[in-house]
């Protein structure tokens, strides 16, 4: 796996596939990483509800996944600013790297306030979004929120390079906030990039988020989509959506 120095640290990445790019935010919240596409850690052996996209695109597309910093291979220094737009920060610099100056998007879970995130800081980046499964805060899921911070704090804390009161104040930090976390509803009405949503139906995943999702970035619904009737169907159907949306390239 290829590996992508960052300012604090480096993010591995993958690619596969030739034409226009795609990138992958992956589930996992902030343990978003590749493998996640494939299988959940707590559920071994157990076929996700999704199918995973990097084989499905990659016949169509060059498609880029990667860890996020500080999830699976991926390592970077957390300091007193550590927030969304260091994220923000790392998924730019990987674009340069690969000379990518627009591309699709697909995000899944913790992956739709990425994807949202890169195009607020980046207008014009993003050609066209899946979003698959939103987390987000709704009138009943904070302590749920605040467990899968506890979570990842966990996962990191015992590194002799992380101090564990910016470790604290990071995650307390960046889900301070409602909605999808990363940006405001009053962002995501300004939006106007193709979108396809594949909606949200647990605590972490609200229906309410999905709805005010759906409402606010004018996108197209998918559902129902979860689950071995559906998940063949449904990323069927976001490759079709991306290569309807992919730009025509002038001869």
């Amino acid at each position: 796996m290829p590996v992508l120095s960052v300012n604090d640290g480096e993010i591995f990445y993958e690619e596969s596939g030739e034409g226009y790019p795609v990138l992958l935010f992956a589930p996992g919240f902030l343990g978003s990483r590749i493998e996640r596409w494939r299988t959940n850690p707590s559920r071994p052996g157990v076929d996700q509800d999704w199918r995973d996209p990097i084989p499905v695109f990659t016949p169509h597309f060059r498609v880029i996944s990667f860890d996020v910093r500080n999830a699976g291979s991926s390592r970077a220094s957390i300091g007193p600013d550590y927030s969304w737009s260091s994220y923000t920060a790392d998924h730019l610099a990987l674009l340069k790297h690969l000379g990518i100056t627009r591309c699709h998007v697909m995000g899944g879970c913790i992956g739709v306030s990425f994807a949202l995130a890169l195009e607020q800081a980046a207008p014009g980046t993003v050609s066209a979004q899946i979003l698959q499964n939103p987390i987000g805060l709704s009138d009943t899921n904070r302590a749920a929120v605040d467990g899968e911070v506890a979570h990842w704090e966990s996962t990191v804390a015992g590194r002799s390079d992380v101090d564990p009161a910016l470790l604290k104040a990071a995650g307390e930090r960046m889900f301070a906030t409602d909605f999808i976390f990363s940006v405001t509803r009053e962002y995501a009405a300004t939006s106007t990039v193709p979108t396809l949503l594949m909606p949200g139906d647990d605590t972490m995943h609200p229906v309410s988020v999905s709805a005010d999702i759906a409402r606010l970035t004018k996108a197209e619904v998918l559902a129902p989509w979860k689950g071995p009737k559906y998940r063949d169907a449904a990323i069927e159907r976001a490759r079709d959506f991306l290569l309807e949306h992919t730009p025509e390239v002038s001869s």
